[in-house]
This record gives C-alpha cells, sequence and structure tokens, in this order.
C-alpha cells in the first residue's frame, strides 16, 4: 500500500534525546507533525531527502539573535536559515521593527520578539515606575512580543526600575531577559550578581553569560567560576553562553560619543577615547569590526572603507569587539552540577544579522573535544531551548511533534538541510524558505494575523518555567 505524505528522509542518523533514539532510519512527517520513524507503507512524498551518513535532529533553537531595525537587520532571517536555525527568539525589537522585517524578509522560520525597555524610546527615564513599565509589557504583548528585554548593558535603568521590570513580567507570565547592568553596576560580574539578586526568585532569563566572564572585575577563569556559583544559588535563572570571540554593540553616536555603554566600555579596553573620535580609530585600526551588509548578508568590515559605510550610515550600525576570552567561553558551555545537569542551560549566539550564528560550527567542536558528547549538543541547542520558550511541540521528534528538523553534516560541522513545520526551509545549504511564523500568545495573535506572519502561540506563564516541574 502506497500512502502520501507531506515529507520523508530517508537512512539518516536520527537522534532524539527526549525520546531516546540513535539509530539510523527513515523519518516520515506530514501536515506539519512529525508521524513516525520507519513507516510500514510505501512513501510518496512531497518533500524525500536522502540522508545517507547524515544527522537528523530536532530543528535547532537559538534563544538569543537581533533581527531588527536596531541591531541585525533585513539579513538576519537569511544568516539564521544557514546556520540551521528552525526557531529563534529575537532579543530585543523594537518589536514594530521586528515583525516589519520579518514580514518583508523572513526566510522560514519561527520567531519570537521581546520587546526592549529603552529609555527615552519605550519608556520616559531610566527611573520607570510600575504602572509604566505595565503599560509597556502591555502594549508589547499586543504588538506580538512575548514578553520585555532590560538593556542594562546598553541602556541601563535604577535597579528599582529594573527590578520593577521582572516582577511585572512574572506577575503576568511573560517573558522578560536582562542583558546585566544598572546605573549602580556595570555589564561585568558583579553586575550579573545583582542581576540575580535583582530578580528576587522571579523567572529571568539571564542572557550570554560569557558576556560577564571578560576580566573586568577579576581573573576571567575566575569570574567564570564565580559566575556559575551564581546560578546554583539561583534555580529561577534561566541562561545561555555562546562561543563566538567576538560580541556584540551599537555603533551608533550621538553628541559625540556612542550611545551604548558597552561599546565606550570595549573602546577604553582596547585603549580608545570612549567618544566617536575613538570609535573611528578603533574602526580604522581593526580593534572595532564594523558589522556591514552585503547583498545578502553582514560581514565585518574595519580600515578606511569601513569608517565610510559607518558615515554614511550616519553612524547607525552594529560594531564587534573581540573581547569574550576562550578559557571561560569552554568552561561555561561545558560545566555541569550532578543535579541540574548543564549550569549554563543552552548555547545561543547573541547572533541573527550580527555574524557569529556558530550554534552547529562550534558546538560540534566541543563534540569533536570529547567536552560533550552529540546528545549534549541537542539538549543544549534545542530540548532545553524549546522547554525555555514553553513550546512542547519543539525540541523532539516524536510522533505529534512539530516537523522542524534540521540536518547536519557532522565531519563538516555544518548545516545541510532544514525542515519548518515540514517546509523546507534550507536545501542543500540554500535558503528556500519565505515568510515568518511568528511565535507569539494568545493576546497578540491579532498581530501577527495582521501582519500576514501568524505561527504557533505560547500561553503566558509556560514560559521561563519552574526547574522543579519535570518537562513533558
Amino acid at each position: 500500500m502506497t500512502r502520501k505524505a507531506q515529507g520523508v528522509i530517508r537512512n539518516a542518523t536520527v537522534l532524539d534525546p527526549v525520546n531516546g533514539v540513535n539509530r539510523i532510519a527513515d523519518l516520515l512527517f506530514d501536515n506539519g507533525r512529525i508521524v513516525e520513524l520507519d513507516p510500514s507503507e510505501a512513501i510518496v512524498a512531497t518533500h524525500e531527502v536522502d540522508a545517507t551518513g547524515l544527522l537528523v535532529v530536532p530543528g535547532i533553537i537559538d534563544i538569543h539573535v537581533h533581527a531588527s531595525p536596531w541591531l541585525g537587520g533585513r539579513h538576519a532571517h537569511k544568516m539564521l536559515a544557514t546556520a540551521g536555525v528552525t526557531t529563534a527568539l529575537e532579543m530585543a525589537g523594537p518589536i514594530d521593527g521586528m515583525i516589519d522585517i520579518a514580514a518583508n524578509y523572513g526566510a522560514g522560520l519561527n520567531m519570537a520578539c521581546i520587546n526592549y525597555v529603552r529609555p527615552e524610546h519605550t519608556v520616559d527615564s531610566t527611573d520607570p515606575d510600575a504602572s509604566e513599565l505595565s503599560d509597556l509589557l502591555n502594549a508589547s504583548l499586543d504588538s506580538g512580543a512575548i514578553g520585555l528585554k532590560l538593556l542594562g548593558g546598553h541602556y541601563p535603568l535604577t535597579p528599582d526600575a529594573t527590578a520593577a521590570t521582572i516582577r511585572v513580567a512574572a506577575e503576568v507570565g511573560a517573558y522578560v531577559a536582562f542583558h546585566a547592568g544598572t546605573l549602580e553596576s556595570g555589564s561585568h560580574i558583579e553586575g550579573m550578581i545583582e542581576a540575580c539578586d535583582l530578580a528576587a526568585g522571579n523567572p529571568l532569563h539571564l542572557p550570554h553569560i560569557n558576556s560577564y566572564t571578560r576580566g573586568a572585575k577579576r581573573d576571567a577563569m575566575e569570574e567564570g567560576e564565580l559566575a556559575l556559583s551564581t546560578l546554583l544559588e539561583h534555580p529561577n535563572i534561566w541562561s545561555e553562553s555562546y562561543l563566538s570571540p567576538i560580541n556584540a554593540a551599537s555603533a551608533k553616536c550621538s553628541n559625540g560619543a556612542p550611545g551604548s555603554l558597552t561599546t565606550k566600555v570595549c573602546l577604553e579596553r582596547g585603549g580608545y577615547t570612549p567618544d566617536e573620535a575613538g570609535l573611528e580609530k578603533a574602526i580604522s585600526d581593526g580593534w572595532a569590526l564594523l558589522n556591514v551588509e552585503s547583498d545578502a548578508r553582514v560581514e565585518l568590515a574595519v580600515g578606511p572603507d569601513a569608517v565610510r559605510a559607518w558615515r554614511d550610515a550616519g553612524t547607525n550600525l552594529g560594531v564587534s569587539f573581540a573581547v569574550n576570552p576562550s578559557e571561560p567561553r569552554l568552561r561555561l558551555a561545558t560545566a555541569r552540577n550532578v543535579d541540574r545537569g548543564f549550569v549554563v542551560d543552552a548555547l545561543a549566539t547573541d547572533g541573527g544579522g550580527i555574524p557569529r550564528n556558530v550554534i552547529i560550527d562550534m558546538g560540534l567542536s566541543l563534540v569533536r573535544l570529547d567536552a560533550i558528547s552529540i546528545e549534549d549538543f541537542v539538549v543544549k541547542s534545542s530540548v532545553t531551548p524549546a522547554r525555555i520558550l514553553g513550546l512542547t511541540s519543539k525540541g523532539h521528534l516524536g510522533p505529534g511533534a512539530d516537523a522542524d528538523i534540521t540536518i547536519i553534516d557532522v565531519e563538516r560541522q555544518r548545516p545541510v538541510a532544514s525542515f519548518v513545520g515540514g517546509e523546507p526551509v534550507l536545501c542543500n545549504g540554500r535558503v528556500v524558505g519565505t515568510g515568518t511564523r511568528l511565535i507569539t500568545t494568545p493576546q497578540g495573535r491579532k498581530a501577527a494575523v495582521a501582519h500576514g506572519i501568524a505561527g504557533p502561540i505560547v500561553e503566558l506563564g509556560t514560559m521561563l518555567p519552574d526547574r522543579k516541574i519535570e518537562a513533558t
């Protein structure tokens, strides 16, 4: 008997840690969902892939990317798809700009967004009260966001306003993330400790733990160990780290200086003055790596041509600095605890339109080093991120799961193909997907439909779950 289906992947090594699968099999999917392994019937599929010698895993989920006009830009979706990502969390917004890019430059991905809390942009000052923050959260949810992002490392608030933001989100079960740093403590290990304390037991996503272990206050490895012990003391905190040596910030200047505190700190670290002239010299010298758009991607640029591009853009471009030491990066990505598993929960990139989408490339390097297993890699890049986002039908390949799939050439450490909802996104390394599936709450459904990017619905209260509640 012959069965018609949306797709079948044949002869693959299927790796699904949630369901205890690690073997060569055929994977059948239909109507956007996984059906079964090794179907008994003959299959005629719209999409058929021979994955002999390749690894099939639940779709890669990057819970820290940038794909908005403020950071990341219009090439972010294609860059993520090229890197094998199927689902991503845009970690700043602004939500309106993120949605505009998603609607016009999508590559077939699932995308969620948290909207930034930025003085003189989304709030009036550096000390907004709970009422103003609640209004911002409600408007953000209406617009399609799933929560809020505190930009402490770039545009810090007072400690009281920071704590209030986390509390306001927790009260309604919205997502909240915090790039550590307030007006009283910077974006370093001391700021990270302050962030954990300000959460006051409420759920919080603390991003890029490696960013707080650059040796700003102590030896970098000592900072790494302190970061790990702090996370173990705060089980309400969900975290990720990235493996790239470069960071990301904004090169936009006003009144003769960069607006981003991170950019100023990195300039001083490189021996440059924390002003517009210092940034121009750092770009010219190669210390500041400008994020410049080409026809299909964002690339790093330095020297006189980069300075001209920066000036032509009115200084409104992204910038990166090679400030992430390797030792704490590796330690944070691999550290474990007997009771909890990985101390830093997930691998992410802080990438998207920032050229460091290296979950597969550098993550599999950890596997080659025998620092983590291949199952560990899938847990950190798909299983746990799905749980953090409250997406119970993602992160595994069991019957009924979303047909979000990444196919990897392990030997070359690169993605070959991917599917989202059973539709092809990446085919032989070429992006073929279009559109965007916006992950939003019931409150944001109307906005998603209005922009033609309706996608999965996640309920308030299911994101950033209590660790004591077993994943299902």
